[in-house]
Parts: C-alpha cells; structure tokens; sequence
C-alpha cells in the first residue's frame, strides 16, 4: 500500500491552486509510478484537480515568493552586487592576459586549456553582469556554481588554502540561488508585470 499526497504551491497567472491524496494498492512499485504519472496528466481521473504544471513549476523556479522582504532584499542585493562585481574582475583579468593564459590554463574535464577558459571567461563575464541586474538570477548563478565546484574540487583538489575563494564563491552562489534576486532585482519587476497582467 503506497500513499502519495500531491500539493501545489503558488499558481501563475492562468494556473489554480490544487491538492490531491489518494491510495494506491498494488505491490507492484513500477505499476504505481506508472499510476501516479497518469494521475498527474489525467485531470478527469482526479476529478479536474491541476496538481502539477510544468508552467507552475517553472514560474515559482524563477520568481520566488520568498524573501522579498526590504531588508533581506536589501541584503541580497548587496550580496548580488559585491560578488558579482568581485567574480566580474576575474574575467577582465583573464581576458587581459588571455594569450598567456591559454597556454597555462588547467585541462578542465578535458576540454582544454583554451576551451576552459573560454568557458570560464564567459560564466565570469556574462553571469556576473546577469547575477548584478537581477536577472534570471535561479538559472544564472547555476553556471556559476558549477565552475566554483570545479574549481574547488578539480582545479585545488579540494585543498586550503588555495581553493579557499573558489569555496566562498560557491556558498554564496548556492546562497543565492535558493534565496532568489529579491525584490531590488529586473526578475521582480518582471514578475510585477506578469502580476498585473493576469489580474486585468
């Protein structure tokens, strides 16, 4: 007997807030999977619930509800602003030397050392520039915790204190991933927008 509860959180403009428990009885895990995929496409069977979107899903992704706050905005947006001009600095300095670099630059899971860079160059430059305006700050700050993670734990073998920056960057990046940009940020604004929108 498996029991499964199915909630959803905030709709988006269109979307409806639902709720549905129901019980499965089948020994058969996969069958009850399969159950529960059709359960969640099938409106009629749950008597039109919508308990799950991928536009619902997708809109609390990039325009928290949380921490919107003025003084924890304030404080994320300093957060936004500090690191990001800091991990913006990096970039101009890998692109003033870049002809050196190039030839130096560790092998990154064997991309190379002039496509490491390139990479790096970009998640420095363009991310941070997004990360500073609030802008798609959920999908921006991915890329770059994932190059903090590497850098940490490929590039410095996770050792101190050489990879001690690459580790801070990181904690603030996964920080600010799951706080959002705030309410000091373009994705509110845009979230307004779409607010006003939906109510007319």
């Amino acid at each position: 007997e498996v029991k499964l509860t199915i909630a959803d959180g905030t709709a988006p403009p269109g979307g409806r807030v639902g709720s549905c428990h129901f019980l499965i009885r089948d020994p058969d895990i996969t069958r009850c999977r399969g159950l529960l995929f059709l359960s969640i496409w099938n409106k009629s069977w749950l008597g039109g619930f919508r308990t799950l979107d991928l536009s619902v899903m997708f809109y609390n992704f990039m325009f928290p509800q949380t921490f919107r706050g003025k003084g924890v905005s304030l404080l994320i947006l300093g957060l936004r602003v500090f690191f990001g001009v800091m991990f913006f600095t990096h970039a101009l300095d890998k692109m003033e030397n870049f002809e050196q670099l190039s030839l130096t630059f560790p092998n990154i899971l064997g991309f190379g050392s002039y496509m490491s860079l390139m990479l790096i160059i970009f998640v420095e430059f363009c991310c941070s520039l997004f990360l500073i305006a609030g802008l798609m700050v959920r999908i921006t700050v991915i890329p770059m915790m994932v190059a903090m993670a590497v850098a940490f734990f490929d590039v410095h073998d996770g050792m101190f204190p050489a990879g001690e920056l690459s580790l801070i960057y990181l904690i603030m990046f996964i920080i600010l991933y799951i706080t959002g940009p705030g309410r000091f940020s373009i994705d509110f604004l845009i979230d307004r927008k779409i607010q006003k929108a939906k109510n007319g």
